[in-house]
């Protein structure tokens, strides 16, 4: 850390974006046990500035099956206890764009987060992104709704920067995840250092890497317990930014036992194929186990907070240090 970083550090820290991630509750909102409305609550005693969540998280009673009189609830709830609200959807579709858009409105969320989902050799993909991307631009580039496209497993970053640099959409950002770069054969720090320019969000979490072939997965596991350089990401994130911070929210996404396999090879040809995947999604454990693993992700959710705030403290410790 150097003194630049020291005093970012030190003007940054108290009033970190920190969002609650709808994702550290997956198993407990696949099974309807914590809805969109329960997490509002989590993140207003948590002291969080806002939350983010999936338009399908809560199945039955998600945001995406709400009516607008419920929505519009929704949004009063959220306006009350003054938290901000990120929408998430897994798609770069135009149809699911559009649908995202108008629940995002109504639900007064400021940005909507999206990833790709095709399969095809690099260049067909590729091609079919900068086409959403156009669609975007067309239909929704007047909106004060901002975009930020995450780097989900499949795009290396390089190819994310360009996409965002060529969709002549002044609104969309990068999401920077701590492990999603791993499945592109990529490493944190390096994919970082290629994003930096353009991101604005993050998903916080830590994993395990897995060696596959010539290619890398990764396991979630528990903050701190990982292989993510998870301090020095941290601190480079609060660091983006001259004259004020650029990453407008940190989401606090604890994925313990989510698992993906390596999409990108070090052998791999110049147009490689990108095999089609489903959303992401935890496998639940064996019904006599589900209790048990539902109040152990409660707990892993409180714990990551705990631990982000811990390392935020020790960054602190270090800036005072190095200033002092």
């Amino acid at each position: 850390m150097n003194t630049i970083q020291a005093r970012k550090i030190l003007e940054r820290q108290a009033s970190l974006p920190l969002y609650l991630h709808a994702y550290s509750y997956h198993m407990n909102m696949r099974l309807e046990q914590i809805l969109p409305a329960d997490l509002l609550d989590i993140a207003h005693q948590q002291g969080l500035h806002g939350v983010k969540l999936h338009i399908l998280d809560g199945e039955s009673r998600s945001l995406k099956q709400l009516s607008d009189e419920e929505l519009a609830i929704f949004r009063d709830k959220a306006e009350r206890l003054e938290l901000d609200i990120n929408l998430e959807i897994s798609s770069s579709a135009p149809a699911e764009i559009d649908e995202a858009v108008a629940v995002a409105e109504k639900i007064g969320a400021t940005s909507l987060r999206f990833y790709p989902r095709y399969e095809g050799h690099l260049s067909t993909v590729l091609a079919r992104i900068r086409d959403d991307l156009a669609h975007i631009r067309q239909q929704h580039g007047h909106r004060t709704l901002a975009f930020t496209i995450e780097q989900h497993e499949d795009l290396k970053s390089g190819e994310l920067v360009q996409l965002v640099q060529e969709s002549g959409i002044d609104s969309l950002s990068l999401l920077f995840d701590f492990g999603n770069m791993i499945n592109a054969n990529e490493q944190p720090l390096e994919a970082l250092q290629i994003m930096a320019p353009l991101i604005a969000h993050v998903h916080i979490k830590d994993a395990k890497i897995i060696q596959e072939g010539t290619g890398l997965g990764h396991v979630a596991c528990a903050s701190g317990t990982g292989d993510m350089p998870f301090e020095e990401l941290l601190k480079q994130l609060i660091c983006l930014g001259e004259d004020k911070p650029q990453v407008l929210a940190y989401g606090l996404e604890e994925e313990v036992d989510y698992y993906a396999p390596a999409f990108r090879f070090s052998d791999e040809g110049n147009d490689p194929w990108i095999p089609w995947r489903e959303m992401s999604e935890t496998p639940l454990p064996a019904p006599e186990l589900l209790s048990a693993r539902l109040e152990q992700e409660k707990r892993d959710a409180i714990c990551q907070i705990e631990h982000v705030r811990t390392v935020l403290k020790k960054l602190v410790a270090q800036a005072e240090t190095i200033l002092n």
